[in-house]
């Protein structure tokens, strides 16, 4: 079987060319936006260490640069959207405002207060940010970081933090600002499932596949994620009222939350001296994700929509310049209104639409192929599906509401993958006929029969490399054909993963270890109850005293029921073990040894140790490299 990438079929040309001809009309104003205000970047857009590794590379999307055309294995509609995303560095956004794109998949953001920058969001790695507060001392003088802002609870917007404050402002108590029930969120999307989140987002941003044609272009929302150090430091300073301003380093803050939008826990604010809107992600240059491929809790399309409307009303008159966590701004009043507007009306569409269909008894599969944008919505390029898209976010909002169960008891007990695989194999007349079929299905462009079809095979045998390499080839041509970053992403990756299978580990990779050791003491110890082996633990008991030498903290850590549950303060006449939390992660995660960790002085058990011997033993380590496109 071929591990190299395919060239488009006809069909995929075909498709290429409708799509084409169907777009809005392109006066070229978004690209002149994207580049408002320039004023350098760094040398090849490559950020790399002292020992020459790289943590970004826009150098390596060089293929997108000027008028070069949208080659045949690429969505035109994505092609122009890589291109604008491919724009980097410092930007002034208004005097006193400033924003670094194209350093991460996020945008990271410097307000000039009276003595230093207020940093809003700062990027996935510390390299990254760093490289961004970097370049904008070079321009703008080297002034301290005064306070740090997160818009909200993804990754992308805390993740690099280390990067622009240091272990001496933290110990300070460096002011760091967040919408109220951040951290909670923190933890729930990106530690609880972080392993399966993280595995999955390899394929979403297509972290594995090569930068040009035939692999990775674009994720819609940016370039990709960074490959550096990420963190999480706790916010200071909570905000839960709409609102609330604060003053900070001279400058006055006006923040709006709203929870349950684009993250469970998100805020806007709007900056009266500069008269500048942020409206962090819940607005961004395309259709955002109410269900996002990567895993995440499906989000309230109604919420999201009355808050764009509350900003509107709160912010708009005064708003000449809006600026957001993703892509280039907005400039003037009217402008800024209009995109308000239909970001507005794109959410709640999807919303209304997809319940009336539901109530019309049509299942969310069905929903998805027959819904559509009205004219208004659809003539616009920040509507158009780069990364959510109009398809999986109608399910999503059926989700929201009606679950995964669509009433048709046929789908209410299936099989699982591999055995109904096994059925569908033997029912098509064997391995040979069913791939009979699906070559004539290929042969015919009809390529996502092909890989429905074909999973079934793979899933039944897959050491089949007939059956592997056919589907391989029918993502592949999904995949060029894609409008959606993410969904491109998806398909080539999983084409290339069945070209090339990954081998086993001999040590399993631990998914969201650095989150992991920045986490309070009572999020950690949530964090093990879903590492717990229900099925090993069985009809095991044992409490245990676990006293947390770097806090003072000490929690009872019990497991009973094949449950573990942790309550603050000590159990009587139970073993106590002392410890730091970053010495608990290392044993959960197999960085250390129990012997090794009481022979070095990091635990302290006394006669103690048999208890928490038996915990770790409880304990699953994930391995991040799971297989998705094969059981």
């Amino acid at each position: 079987m071929s591990k190299d990438p395919k060239s488009a079929t006809a069909a995929t040309q075909a498709a290429q060319a409708r799509l084409a001809a169907s777009l809005p009309a392109d006066d070229g104003e978004d690209f002149v936006k994207a580049r408002r205000g320039f004023i350098g970047t760094v040398a090849d857009g490559k950020i790399v260490d002292a020992e020459g590794r790289v943590f970004w590379n826009m150098g390596a999307f060089a293929f997108q640069e000027g008028d070069a055309p949208c080659p045949p294995t690429v969505n035109p509609s994505l092609w122009r959207q890589a291109r604008l995303n491919a724009i980097h560095g410092l930007f002034e956004v208004t005097p006193g405002l400033y924003q670094v794109r194209g350093f991460d998949i996020s945008n990271i953001s410097f307000i000039e207060g009276d003595t230093g920058y207020i940093v809003i969001d700062p990027l996935i790695s510390a390299e990254t940010a760093a490289a961004a507060l970097a370049l904008l001392r070079r321009h703008r003088g080297d002034k301290p970081v005064t306070a740090v802002i997160y818009t909200h609870s993804h990754v992308d917007h805390y993740g690099g933090v280390r990067g622009v404050i240091s272990e001496a402002d933290i110990a300070a108590g460096m002011t760091i600002i967040a919408p109220e029930g951040f951290l909670d969120a923190a933890v729930s999307e990106n530690v609880l499932a972080g392993n399966a989140m993280s595995r999955r987002a390899t394929y979403m941003y297509g972290a594995l596949l090569p930068r040009d044609a035939t692999g990775h272009v674009d994720a819609g929302l940016g370039k990709t994620v960074s490959m550096g150090s990420v963190s999480l430091v706790p916010p200071t300073v909570s905000i839960s009222r709409t609102g609330e301003r604060l003053t900070v380093d001279g400058v006055e803050i006006v923040f709006q939350v709203t929870p349950d939008t684009e993250a469970p826990a998100e805020m806007n604010f709007f900056f009266p001296k500069f008269r500048a809107l942020c409206m962090a992600e819940n607005c961004s240059c395309h259709l955002h994700n109410l269900y996002t491929p990567r895993g995440a809790q499906v989000r309230d399309a109604k919420a999201w929509s009355f808050h764009i409307d509350e900003a509107m009303r709160m912010f708009g008159p005064e708003t000449d310049v809006l600026f957001a966590s993703h892509h280039w701004p907005r400039w003037g009043r009217g402008e800024a209104e209009t995109f308000l507007t239909k970001q507005r009306d794109l959410y709640k569409y999807i919303h209304d639409q997809t319940l009336r269909l539901a109530n019309h008894g049509l299942n969310p599969v069905e929903i998805a192929e027959e819904i559509a944008l009205p004219p208004t919505l659809a003539a616009e390029w920040y509507t158009r599906d780069y990364y959510g898209t109009l398809n999986h976010n109608a399910k999503a909002v059926y989700q929201r509401y009606l679950g995964w169960f669509d009433g048709n008891p046929a789908n209410l007990h299936k099989l699982p993958p591999v055995e109904a695989g096994k059925r569908y194999v033997d029912l098509a007349g064997g391995p040979e006929a069913l791939l009979g079929k699906a070559r004539s299905a290929f042969d015919a462009g009809d390529y996502r029969w092909v890989a429905e079809v074909v999973n079934h095979l793979v899933f039944a045998d897959p050491s089949n490399t007939d059956a592997r390499a056919l589907q391989a080839d029918a993502l592949e041509q999904l995949g060029y054909q894609a409008e959606s970053g993410p969904w491109r992403a998806f398909y080539l990756t999983g084409a290339m993963e069945l070209r090339s299978p990954r081998p086993a580990a001999t040590q399993p990779r631990q998914g969201a270890a650095g989150q992991l050791r920045a986490l309070p003491a009572d999020s950690l110890l949530d964090s093990l109850s879903v590492r717990l082996n229900g099925p090993r633990a069985g009809a095991t008991e044992l409490t245990l005293n676990l006293c947390f030498i770097d806090t003072g903290e000490t929690y009872a850590v019990t497991v009973q029921n094949a449950v573990l549950h942790h309550r603050a303060g000590a159990a009587s006449d139970v073993a106590s073990v002392s410890l730091t939390r970053e010495t608990l992660v290392d044993l959960v995660i197999g960085q250390t040894t129990l012997d090794a960790a009481l022979g070095s002085g990091a635990v302290t058990a006394a006669d103690s140790a048999g208890a928490l011997v038996v915990l770790l033993g409880l304990l699953d380590r994930f391995d991040f490299w799971f297989k998705i496109v094969a059981p």
